[in-house]
């Protein structure tokens, strides 16, 4: 499988977000999107959810880069980066891991015809179903608006989840 350099090309996105000597030292952004991965795969819902299951799973760990001694991030530093980081870094994060799966062969593109031209489609978040489940991408919104004290959520409370995930691209 072909090395991405994913590491370095997120800390780079997400450069402007970390200050180098303020505070203490923050989740690397990799881990960050990992563990945002986790729990979309996972059907985890919610960050406490993630934060538990990656300090409990020894392969999850070293996914991370976490050895046993080591304590992996809590929940309240997730929500909190996650507030942080912009809609336009999220979506290009998340363009450069469809990229990645998609030349590695794992997410298909669809051919299309548009006046005799056959264009292949981008690989989209919002249109992945999980397999052990069958969850569509509309109804992880719904539970993470659950998780989070959201009993009837409305169209506008699940676009707000959507953008904080899976922002829209800028042009």
């Amino acid at each position: 499988m072909r090395v991405i350099g994913f590491d370095a090309k997120v800390e780079a996105a997400c450069r402007k977000f970390y200050h180098e000597s303020v505070g203490r030292r923050g989740i690397a952004p990799g881990v960050y999107f990992r563990m945002l991965l986790i729990g979309y795969f996972e059907g985890i819902d919610s960050e406490r959810g993630i934060a538990w299951r990656v300090a409990d799973s020894l392969s999850l760990r070293r996914f991370l880069g976490y050895p046993l001694g080591v304590e992996t991030p809590d929940h309240s530093s997730l929500l909190r980066l996650r507030g942080r980081l912009d809609p336009d870094t999220h979506a290009l994060v998340f363009q450069m891991i469809l990229q990645a799966l998609q030349a590695a062969g794992l997410v298909k593109g669809q051919t299309i015809g548009v006046d005799a031209t056959t264009l292949e489609a981008n690989a989209a978040l919002r249109s992945i179903v999980r397999r052990d489940t069958g969850q569509s991408y509309q109804e992880y919104l719904e539970s993470l608006a659950e998780a989070s004290g959201i009993a009837n959520p409305t169209r506008a409370d699940l676009a707000k989840i959507d953008l904080n995930i899976c922002p829209k691209p800028s042009n």
